[in-house]
């Protein structure tokens, strides 16, 4: 047997703590509250439960290999052809099949850093020479990219707002960076959190590839939409691309109780605007708590706070965890003293609150 010498060192994605594993490491009796995986607390969608239980009794059906009804549903909503549509198990399918569809071993792939962990692995998973760009002030650092790019680049990653800081890039920058790039690299803008962001300046994927520019926009069901346990994502890209995507995917790649949840949960505007307003408020609620404690959380386009702890993070992650609080610490990131805390229902982060006074 011989593995690919480049996945010698590769380990596993390192997962946020479930709350059952908490519960059993710890011996915790009372609640726990998760506020790390960045999750939509409100749940799915009335309507995503009603089409589940709807077509329970039909999974010994294979599902719909084209996902053509959501493909045209999602093309509906943000004004494309269906044509332009790549539905996935889970965004992070559509990662790799971006990655097997447009890099050979040995050519390059431009992250920033840190950021989505995915990106890096699935890159070197495919042999990629993976190229990271600090970032600078929390952000992408455009200029930095740009002059990284060589002949051999081939696809740059932008998590857009950006994990685990929450930050975003205006029109104009993304604008202005796409056109001095070369023809033949495909800018990958991934936004997951993108229905969060509320600064009319941000830039918008969808608008971009309507111009004709050479992108391919990720989006998920797994935040807003509150069905990360049915795994199901898309991109939308240009036509030629998205066909070749199709043709090398799995076949019957997103289950058929997926595919009918996503569906009713793009139809369902109200549980979006609920859960919009919830994350919003819960945004502004926690800046301004955390703040008088002493911390510095940056200022967010996501469904997340990534705060700044001016002291070593991993205690204070520690001591909330027996307090029966999941956050996420930043250390695997490059950020020692920060942690990453996603907004969770009103009670939830009162409880956050209230035991991050006692453990300061």
């Amino acid at each position: 047997m011989r593995i690919k010498p480049w996945l010698a060192g590769l380990s596993p994605y390192p997962p946020g703590k479930s709350l059952e594993e908490v519960r059993r490491e710890l011996g915790l009796k009372g609640p726990i509250y998760k506020l790390a995986s960045n999750e939509n607390p409100l749940g799915p969608s009335p309507r995503a439960l009603e089409a589940i239980r709807e077509n329970l009794e039909k999974i010994h059906r294979y599902p719909e290999a084209s996902n053509r009804a959501l493909a045209e549903a999602i093309a509906r909503r943000f004004g494309v052809s269906p044509e332009n549509v790549v539905v996935g198990n889970g965004s992070n399918e559509i990662i790799d099949l971006l990655v097997k569809a447009l890099v050979s071993p040995g050519e390059e792939i431009l992250i920033s850093e840190p950021s989505f962990l995915m990106y890096e692995k699935l890159g070197i998973a495919a042999g990629a020479v993976l190229k990271r760009i600090p970032l600078k002030n929390y952000r992408h650092d455009l200029e930095g990219l740009l002059s990284a790019v060589t002949p051999q680049t081939r696809i740059i990653f932008l998590d857009h707002p950006h994990n685990p800081t929450g930050t975003i890039l205006s029109r104009e920058e993304i604008e202005a960076f796409l056109r001095e790039l070369p023809r033949g690299l495909l800018v990958v803008l991934d936004e997951a959190y993108g229905e969060f962001v509320r600064n009319p300046q941000a830039a918008r994927g969808v608008d971009l590839l309507r111009m004709g520019f050479s992108v391919a926009v990720l989006r998920t069901f797994s935040k807003a939409y509150g069905l990360a346990g049915l795994r199901i994502g898309y991109g939308l890209m240009p036509e030629k691309l998205a066909r070749v995507l199709n043709a090398i995917r799995q076949p019957f790649n997103v289950n058929l109780l997926a595919q009918v949840a996503a569906k009713a949960a793009l139809a369902d505007e109200e549980h979006l605007k609920k859960t919009r307003r919830l994350i919003w408020e819960g945004l502004d609620y926690l800046s301004g708590e955390l703040t008088r404690l002493g911390l510095r959380p940056l200022s967010s386009q996501a469904n997340f706070l990534f705060v700044e702890c001016g002291r070593p993070a991993r205690p204070l992650y520690e001591a909330l965890l027996h307090k029966g609080l999941i956050v996420r610490s930043m250390e695997a990131y490059g950020f020692p003293e920060a942690l990453r805390i996603s907004v969770g229902l009103p009670e939830e982060n009162r409880a956050l609150i209230k035991a991050l006074k006692e453990v300061l």
